[in-house]
């Protein structure tokens, strides 16, 4: 391929890639910032001012000159791939900075790209979404391109994008080449898209939360449902099947019920609607390149007004997670800001533009084929499966760690530290609190699956809030039963898990529990835990019970029959747990009953905002 058009190919999709990076970037530093301020205190100027240069950024597509040049176009790439490398620095201000940049230079190439060719834009823009599942299938959900190990390989690649960039002078475009635009409603769509790729379908780790299937079958699947509306002769058949507007209404109908379907039900009906979801998203993008715009002619206003979609959809999502301590309405209701971007896909389809001649498919089939075969075969490599850790006969340490969505205090991105954490702790069974599984605010990273899959350990997850967020229980070997309850919550919705597992000739319930904060009902919460404990003897009973030793919660607990190790082998005061950063309060336990403690201490890992509790304990 000359160098022209190779750069006009590449600089486009790899932009794009950097740009669905920033976005997960941007809402996961937001996320820490907001936290910091609105929940721990105290309020000061940069709450509003980091928002309102989000705001800034996202409709900077609105000033863009509606006539390109290469040397606009140039630019823009330019600056999106010397930001880039900031995404990399596991620090959030740098990050920050480095998204609000690329958001800004993406968002003024996207604009003469859509003028010059929907089609193709909408198409690369599907690419670069199957590109980050893979960056994102080969870090186990956490995109490896984000972690600073791959910032030599990045440097280079950037260096090659800006050669590229000046010696090919791309998009060198005559005066009289015709440019479209975009109605308001294509411009909405694309937020609505945007929303639905990021948050859900594009995520084989959302779609195998959302409905309870392994996420080793899920993957390879969205992988190939995601690539396969690009091959020549599909296109043709969606541009049949809905050139009327009534077809065209009918699929965002089936689309939207399919979403919603998919987030009320579970096993592998809900998967199947997810990805038929998937599917139908992706047909409905393709078919906006399929229809005449010609008679349009802005395009910026459009964009940013998708981009501003995109962002209040984040926004409201991030509620129906945190209304506990925001919006209480919330509660619940993330279903319906699926509904309002599955509507806003539907309003672009609505148009009454006619459906454009196009050239006669059929070139590209067999480097689409090949790229199919790579990313199937970079998916199967992805999921294969490790080997799995046995228990240990004799001593066995259970643990408790509250790992704050894979964050640190001062909000780095710490998983492989927390899973080092765990390993170097030798732990056998450890209850995990504040597990996030596929959230926008924690880089759509899964950490049950992540922790269970680098330390060869099995998981079971309880989804509280909104599929995505919830506990966990990581153990070794097999297990006999695994049951689960939600408990009573007038805030954040919480759980207790149950894990039944063979020691020698016996067995032991390991429990799990995160409750809620003091202004909830906890005492209601931990009767409710008791009796679903029940007579279940021996046990451990570990969580994050945000209690501290002489609380009456915690002296239900006791009364229940169950031991303080660090009380039983007389170290007291036990060490406190709470902040990981010079901890203040003990509110981390690992209650026993039946079971003697042979040692019991608190990790000084700072990989999470709390600190791991572990005891070790002989055999029952």
């Amino acid at each position: 391929m000359k160098p022209k058009p190779f750069a006009e190919s590449i600089i486009p999709l790899v932009t794009m890639l950097f740009f669905l990076q920033a976005l997960r970037v941007i809402f996961s530093v937001m996320f820490g910032f907001i936290y910091d301020q609105v929940i721990e205190g105290p309020l000061d100027a940069w709450l509003p001012v980091s928002n309102l240069l989000v705001l800034a950024a996202v409709l900077f597509p609105a000033w863009v000159s509606r006539k390109p040049s290469w040397r606009w176009m140039s630019a823009a790439a330019f600056v999106a791939a010397s930001a880039r490398l900031t995404l990399s620095i596991d620090e959030p201000w740098i990050r920050y900075w480095g998204s609000v940049l690329i958001i800004i230079s993406a968002g003024a190439l996207f604009v003469p790209l859509i003028r010059l060719d929907l089609r193709r834009f909408l198409r690369v823009l599907i690419i670069a979404i199957v590109l980050e599942q893979l960056l994102r299938l080969t870090g186990h959900t956490i995109d490896v391109s984000l972690q600073w190990a791959a910032a030599p390989v990045l440097a280079v690649w950037i260096a090659v994008l800006m050669t590229l960039i000046f010696w090919a002078r791309p998009w060198s475009l005559s005066e009289t080449e015709p440019l479209n635009g975009i109605p308001w409603g294509v411009g909405a769509a694309l937020g609505g898209f945007l929303f639905l790729e990021t948050s859900l379908l594009a995520l084989p780790n959302g779609i195998a939360r959302w409905s309870g299937v392994s996420y080793a079958l899920v993957a390879p699947l969205l992988v190939v449902i995601t690539l396969l509306p690009l091959y020549p002769g599909i296109l043709p058949i969606i541009r049949r099947l809905m050139s009327t507007m009534f077809i065209r209404v009918m699929v965002t109908i089936i689309f939207v019920g399919a979403v919603l379907l998919g987030y009320f039900l579970s096993g592998v009906l809900a998967m199947m609607l997810l990805l038929v979801s998937q599917w139908l998203l992706l047909c409905a993008l393709l078919m906006l390149g399929e229809l005449d715009f010609s008679g349009t002619g802005k395009t910026g206003g459009r964009l940013a007004l998708g981009f501003l979609l995109f962002l209040l959809l984040n926004f409201a999502n991030a509620f129906a997670f945190t209304y506990a301590y925001t919006l209480p309405l919330m509660r619940g209701l993330g279903w319906v800001v699926y509904l309002v971007a599955g509507l806003a896909v539907g309003w672009g389809l609505s148009t009454t533009a006619e459906i454009k001649v196009n050239e006669v498919e059929g070139e590209g089939a067999f480097r689409l084929a090949l790229a199919t075969i790579v990313a199937l075969a970079v998916a199967l490599v992805s999921i294969w499966p490790v080997p799995m850790q046995t228990m240990p006969a004799g001593e066995r340490r259970f643990a408790t760690y509250n790992i704050h969505y894979g964050y640190d205090d001062d909000w780095h991105t710490t998983l492989p530290e927390i899973a080092s954490t765990l390993r170097e702790a030798r732990v056998d069974v450890v209850a995990l609190q504040e597990v996030d599984t596929g959230r926008m605010t924690s880089y759509s990273t899964d950490n049950a699956y992540y922790l269970a899959r680098t330390l060869g350990m099995n998981v079971h997850y309880l989804p509280n809030v909104e599929h995505l967020t919830g506990i966990a229980v990581l153990y070794k070997g097999e297990t006999l039963a695994i049951n689960e309850r939600l408990l009573p919550s007038l805030q954040e919705q919480t759980g207790i898990i149950e894990v039944v597992l063979p020691w020698g000739t016996e067995q032991v319930h390991a429990f799990g529990i995160w409750m809620g904060l003091s202004n909830e009902d906890t005492m209601r919460q931990v009767k409710e835990a008791l009796a679903f404990i029940g007579a279940d003897s021996p046990a451990t009973f570990g969580g994050d019970f945000n209690a501290q030793i002489d609380d009456p919660e915690m002296q239900a607990v006791q009364s229940a029959g169950f031991v303080d190790p660090f009380m039983k082998l007389r170290q007291v005061p036990a060490p406190p747990t709470s902040p990981a950063i010079d901890p203040q309060s003990r509110i981390d336990f690992i209650w026993l009953k039946g079971l003697a403690p042979t040692r019991a201490r608190v990790s000084d890992s700072l990989a999470s905002d709390h600190r791991m509790v572990v005891v070790e304990v002989s055999s029952p």
